[in-house]
């Protein structure tokens, strides 16, 4: 038997979704028969972009942030585009970069959790998992000269022990206590590095819920003072083995503090 088909092959356990037509072109074909040249091109340059996503790991699991807007070019177009996803009891994902890729992944992942479910088996996708898959995904996209232009942050609760990983548009792949892709990686991240060490300095453990949302929240404000495609409407992705959560908030922007800006022409 032979399968042909694309989503399933016996071994392939890093399964790539097909985006692109592949046709097959007759070696002789009749003189009096032209060609059509049927191209599609995609994914050159990211149109409809966001900006930072945040992900940091406390004690009993792992928080992210990410606001809603999607920008057009330099316009502040879509102020209600979600980028944080559950994907399961055990994951959410939170995505930057082209929001369109970013909805391409989410259907192929949700996709994926429908097949689990429909198996009921009682095996449920785990992060390590998503996030090894999601960089073998983007890799062969970008080998493919068709990258997909977003970073996804993976968190979750594997064996009881918090899990967060990025993977950019490259397909590098790695794991940390505390990640900030975009603008976010240059001034929200020495934050959260700072809270961490000093809370492991003075009372040698890991931040607390409650310590790592208030963190988040720093940091989102922090943004929306500085990255001109931030927004003031954001959104925190909360998991820990028993709950997931994602809280909309809002911030309440002090302008004052722009007194304290100097030196700038």
């Amino acid at each position: 038997m032979e399968f042909v088909s694309q989503n399933w092959i016996p071994g392939n356990f890093k399964s790539v979704p097909d985006t692109g037509r592949t046709v097959q072109i007759p070696s002789k074909l009749p003189e009096d028969i032209e060609l059509s040249h049927d191209v599609v091109q995609h994914g050159w340059t990211p149109i409809t972009t966001t900006t930072s996503v945040l992900g940091v790991v406390f004690e009993s699991g792992v928080a992210l942030a990410a606001d809603t807007l999607t920008s057009y070019g330099s316009m502040a177009c879509f102020q209600n585009n979600p980028r944080i996803l559950t994907v399961n009891q055990n994951i959410i994902v939170a995505a930057a970069g082209e929001y369109s890729d970013y909805q391409f992944i989410r259907d192929v992942v949700e996709e994926k959790v429908r097949t689990e479910k429909s198996l009921n088996d009682g095996i449920s996708m785990k992060p390590k998992a998503l996030h090894t898959w999601l960089s073998r995904v983007l890799y062969n996209r970008r080998t493919k000269m068709k990258p997909l232009w977003s970073t996804f942050l993976v968190a979750g609760i594997q064996n009881d022990v918090p899990f967060l990983g990025e993977i950019d548009k490259l397909g590098t792949a790695f794991v940390d206590d505390q990640i900030a892709s975009g603008y976010g990686a240059y001034l929200a991240l020495p934050l959260m590095r700072k809270a961490i060490d000093e809370k492991r300095e003075k009372f040698n453990s890991k931040l607390t819920k409650d310590e790592a949302v208030d963190l988040l929240k720093k940091c989102m404000e922090v943004l929306y003072y500085r990255d001109a495609r931030s927004h003031d409407k954001y959104q925190i992705g909360i998991i820990t083995k028993d709950s997931v959560e994602v809280q909309n908030l809002a911030l309440k922007p002090r302008w004052e503090v722009a007194k304290l800006v100097q030196g700038y022409e």
